[in-house]
């Protein structure tokens, strides 16, 4: 076998070169695909820093301009414009609905966002106290058995119907994770709220009175799910495209991807930063938070800076800053202390130099977890909102893998370091 110490892979006669493809926006990509056929290499890249493992046209980012764009079209201007079923009907099939598209996606939806009764009755299987994930996780994952009839992937129009139902069930199995743990009985799905607005109501209404809808807070919500809605190949969205890869039906797929979602690193994110700023407690103390933050021999992070993606400001950070100031306005909470804490350790961090060097501005999640709370969405359905939001990139990407016949299952290769083949002990069994 032949041994490299640096190897350069180059002939002008094609053969033994690689192509590089090039896509409508961001860089070209060396294809490897006949690296180990051709030259017994393998590419090593941990973490897939510098790997695109795809093709796709839904979603394009673009960390050193700041750039996040579903399908070409601006987040910023599908926040301020759109609304969440126009962007997930985006997502999905490529183009923003008509007036007829939109309303006939709003129906199917709306035909599909019941539970089955069965279903509601696995809630009582789990803790009062379990992660909403968690219960997330096994009902979606369950959600397999009630259609297996209608279930067929290689079928263009049931894989739709499975996209659908999933983003129509979503808000409903997530409030249900958050009522069933405060002893509150389900709420229904009401189909005169949009979406957003529906599944707000089912999180905060109570039985025994009328629903009172605050337009300004349904609003920041759909802003929050336009936002969250796809994120490129993040790593839910790759775990839910493996899964895929393999033939898996949807609610197994989409179930991964909740389960990893449910990270710190990841879908926790916003999670962390309310506690970091809970513990900071005020203003007097960020000095101190942010020369931990500096230290090398401190295990503590920043929570809510910086991105494995943007080295930019993210542009989802500027959007929900927006929505943030103005629903605590709106509630009365502008003198809110986590607000305070969290304006003056985002003015300090972006003058110093240690953050402007290494880019760490603030991203979605120093902003998201602050507006949740406003709202009175408890810490613990922050990383459930998030995966309702998410749904929609999820379904759409797994319907572009299947829509892609030359995409095989998945199946990454290693780079070996255990020990070389040896022989089994004669006297093993002495």
């Amino acid at each position: 076998m032949t041994k490299y110490v640096n190897a350069v892979i180059n002939d002008e006669s094609g053969e033994g070169g690689l192509p590089v493809l090039e896509g409508t926006l961001g860089p070209q990509a060396v294809d490897i695909q006949s690296l180990y056929s051709r030259h017994g290499l393998l590419a090593y890249d941990p973490g897939y820093r510098s790997t695109a493992s795809c093709k796709s046209a839904i979603t394009f980012v673009d960390g050193d301009a700041g750039i996040l764009a579903y399908r070409g079209y601006p987040i910023e201007q599908l926040a301020a414009r759109s609304h969440f079923l126009e962007v997930a009907y985006l997502l999905m099939f490529g183009e923003l609905p008509s007036a007829r598209e939109a309303e006939g996606f709003r129906e199917a939806v709306c035909q599909h966002n019941l539970l089955h009764e069965q279903v509601i009755s696995f809630y009582r299987g789990f803790r009062r106290d379990a992660h909403p994930m968690a219960i997330m996780v096994g009902v979606v994952g369950a959600l397999s058995a009630f259609y297996h009839d209608d279930m067929d992937i290689r079928d263009p129009e049931q894989r739709i119907n499975a996209a659908i139902r999933l983003v129509a069930k979503m808000p409903t199995i997530a409030a249900a994770s958050y009522t069933y743990s405060t002893g509150r009985p389900l709420r229904y799905p009401r189909n005169e709220y949009d979406y957003a607005a529906n599944f707000m109501q089912m999180l905060f209404g109570m039985p025994n009175r009328d629903f009172v809808l605050d337009p300004v807070q349904a609003r920041a919500m759909d802003c929050i799910l336009i936002l969250h809605a796809d994120h490129e190949q993040n790593a839910s969205t790759s775990t839910v495209r493996m899964a895929a890869s393999s033939g898996a039906n949807p609610f197994a797929c989409i179930a991964a991807g909740i389960a990893s979602l449910w990270g710190p690193a990841h879908g926790g994110a916003n999670e962390e930063v309310v506690k970091m700023l809970s513990e900071i407690g005020s203003p007097e103390n960020i000095p101190r938070t942010i020369a931990r933050a500096k230290d090398k021999g401190d295990t503590f992070r920043l929570m809510g800076f910086g991105h494995r993606v943007y080295k930019n400001f993210d542009p989802r950070a500027k959007v929900i800053q927006a929505n943030a100031r103005e629903v605590l306005g709106h509630l009365g909470l502008e003198n809110d202390p986590l607000m305070a804490v969290a304006l003056e350790l985002e003015a300090i961090a972006l003058k110093d130099e240690y953050f402007i060097e290494r880019k760490l501005y603030p991203n979605v999640d120093f902003y998201s977890g602050l507006l949740l709370r406003a709202m009175g969405i408890p810490t613990k359905m922050f990383t459930a909102v998030f995966a309702v939001a998410r749904t929609a990139g999820w379904v759409s990407q797994w319907l572009e893998l299947h829509n892609d016949a030359t995409h095989g299952i998945d199946r990454p290769r290693q780079l070996y370091v255990g020990e070389t083949l040896r022989d089994y002990p004669r006297d093993r069994r002495g």
